[in-house]
């Protein structure tokens, strides 16, 4: 009976170190380790994970309190906890891998003196993101380290790292994985490094932008699957339409194949394609400047065009949506074909 009754650690920064033990178990337990001891230690070590959770979220019965939670993540973080956390994933059992997946959400959230230090402690340890990307590749921890991933990259600096790494070449195969939830969660993660930070994102979409774009139009835009191009064009929408993001905005509504491509998305079985697609369209025909060729296909095409939005309706009455539908319309009517210089 007596240890049923084993006392609590006495404060928070106790049950950190007593995880923190328990994880370098866990890392360095041998072979030559007793199944039974193992077993005791990975119950514990569950039973702190809870605990951890505990205090950052709260229960039932009482809410969080803020010297606990940041008595906490000062000791998380002031030694390699993180990195066993992450680093020992693998190993724990499915409950405890899902409470320790909030907790380290929790942390990169937490302020200690009106500060972040999750934020210098991942900037110090930023392999532990080569971790958490890969993560993806696994199955039985992709959406464990997704959500970890997604809570990381809320600091600039660590979504900075993502994006110049060779890491964002992966997420084209990712997000097209044949397991729903995975690819979904890779999806998540994607548009949150290409929406989140805009001045990061802008100067990576301006250095990087043959690559990527041609590798989001070939396997996103011209994906078989009906799920992968709907949130393609939809994010599309969101990147172009994004103010921060206008020179490359300006570059891609100058290329003829990027036009093709959404011409060809307009023309889908699908409403929500279409109607995403058209508020990417809508950008190539308000270009006061546009290229002679892009001016030819428009023209070449005007009839089938003017056919098209003739009938395009949203289910739900949007009064936007009809304006930008009547101006595109307008500026489609009143193009002349233009001499190529």
């Amino acid at each position: 009976m007596k240890g049923l009754f084993k006392s609590k650690p006495k404060t928070p920064a106790d049950l950190v170190r007593q995880t923190r033990d328990l994880l370098i178990f866990v890392d360095h337990g041998g072979p030559d380790t007793k199944e039974s001891k193992r077993d005791e230690k990975m119950t514990e070590l569950g039973k702190h994970m809870r605990d951890l959770k505990q205090v950052l979220y709260g229960d039932s019965e009482s809410e969080p309190v803020a010297e606990a939670c940041a008595q906490l993540t000062q000791e998380f973080f002031r030694e390699n906890t993180l990195r066993l956390v992450i680093v020992c994933l693998p190993k724990l059992n499915l409950e405890t891998r899902k409470d320790a997946t909030q907790v380290v959400a929790n942390l990169q959230r937490q302020q200690v003196q009106s500060k972040l230090i999750a934020c210098d402690y991942l900037e110090k340890n930023i392999d532990l993101m080569d971790i958490l990307v890969t993560g993806y590749e696994d199955s039985d921890l992709a959406l464990h380290y997704g959500a970890m991933l997604r809570e990381c990259i809320r600091h600039q600096s660590v979504a900075k790292y993502v994006l110049e790494s060779e890491h964002m070449k992966k997420f084209f195969d990712y997000i097209q994985f044949p397991n729903f939830d995975i690819a979904s969660d890779a999806a998540a993660t994607f548009k949150e490094l290409l929406t989140r930070h805009k001045s990061t994102v802008a100067e990576f979409l301006s250095k990087n932008y043959d690559w990527f774009f041609e590798a989001y139009n070939s396997k996103l835009l011209a994906s078989d699957n009906y799920i992968t191009r709907r949130q393609a064009v939809k994010l599309l929408g969101d990147i172009l339409l994004d103010r921060s993001n206008s020179a490359v905005m300006t570059r891609y509504v100058c290329s003829r194949d990027n036009l093709r491509i959404l011409m060809n998305l307009l023309r889908e079985n699908s409403k929500s394609i279409q109607i995403e697609a058209f508020h990417v369209f809508k950008l190539f025909a308000a270009n006061q400047n546009k290229p002679p060729d892009i001016v030819g296909i428009l023209v070449t095409n005007r009839s089938k065009l003017l056919r098209l939005f003739a009938d395009f309706t949203t289910e739900k009455e949007d009064e936007q949506f009809e304006a930008d539908k009547a101006q595109v319309i307008k500026e489609i009517a009143a193009l002349e074909p233009k001499d190529r210089p």
